[in-house]
């Protein structure tokens, strides 16, 4: 299941990098990708895991950016 957030206010190449990476690694996600220029973070998950993984992913965003909103899409 593909899922995709805004991640609003993000404007750092390299935390962008850090939570693709983070998120990549969370149990039930395959692919994490996230585009700065359009403030995107894409991953496709396992569709039991989907409704709980947003709250993960806010944690991690807020580690590296915590300005930054993460708005489901």
């Amino acid at each position: 299941m593909r899922k995709t957030y805004i991640l609003e206010d993000l404007d750092c190449a390299n935390c962008a990098a850090k939570i693709e990476e983070a998120v990549g690694k969370l149990d039930g996600v395959s692919k994490s990708t996230v585009t700065l220029l359009t403030q995107k973070l894409v991953i496709e998950v396992e569709e039991d895991k989907a409704s709980s993984i947003v709250k993960e992913i806010k944690a991690i965003v807020k580690k590296f950016e915590p300005d930054v909103e993460v708005i489901e899409k």
